[in-house]
């Protein structure tokens, strides 16, 4: 499983602009700046991100994006299926069924039970972290997002 390029960017985006102290928020430039990405693909993940809710624009020269709700408000589950889909749906098992129509496994299938329990946790892990969460230091969101784990996870340097 990976995360994608449009997940982590535009959670980082969501991210930038929730820090933001700025009442007109962060323009297009200014986030293309801090984040190291091309204007047009942050154009790409804020309208993205504006039409689904989680943002508005502010017009006018001094115009950028703000959070369109509470950081607390923000489902981080939410936010990331709006970015990238879930890790396992429905359409799975017919998007890998070998060079026939159906996959030979389709009607008993360990392996789909496997994807759903790891989509299952999840998404109930998920949906208990709010963008809020996320904001502050990355010692005391680890610090925060193990008391959300049961039981807690050991996070440590990733190799």
């Amino acid at each position: 499983m990976k995360i994608t390029a449009q997940e982590e960017y535009g959670l980082r985006i969501l991210l930038r602009i929730a820090k933001c102290e700025d009442k007109y928020g962060m323009s297009i430039p200014q986030l293309s700046e801090a984040e190291g990405l091309s204007p047009a693909y942050v154009a790409k993940l804020t309208r993205k991100l504006r039409l689904v809710g989680y943002l508005n624009s502010t017009p006018g020269n001094k115009g950028g994006y703000v959070l369109a709700k509470p950081a607390c408000q923000i489902n981080m589950n939410q936010v990331l299926k709006t970015l990238g889909g879930p890790l396992f749906d429905k359409t799975f098992c017919g998007d890998y069924s070998g060079a026939l129509k159906f996959c030979t496994n389709s009607v008993d299938c360990s392996v789909r039970s496997l994807w759903q329990m790891i989509q299952l946790s999840v998404d109930q892990f998920l949906d208990k972290v709010t963008l809020a969460d996320l904001i502050n230091s990355e010692e005391k969101s680890e610090s925060l997002l193990n008391t959300l784990a049961e039981p807690p996870l050991q996070v440590g340097s990733f190799s």
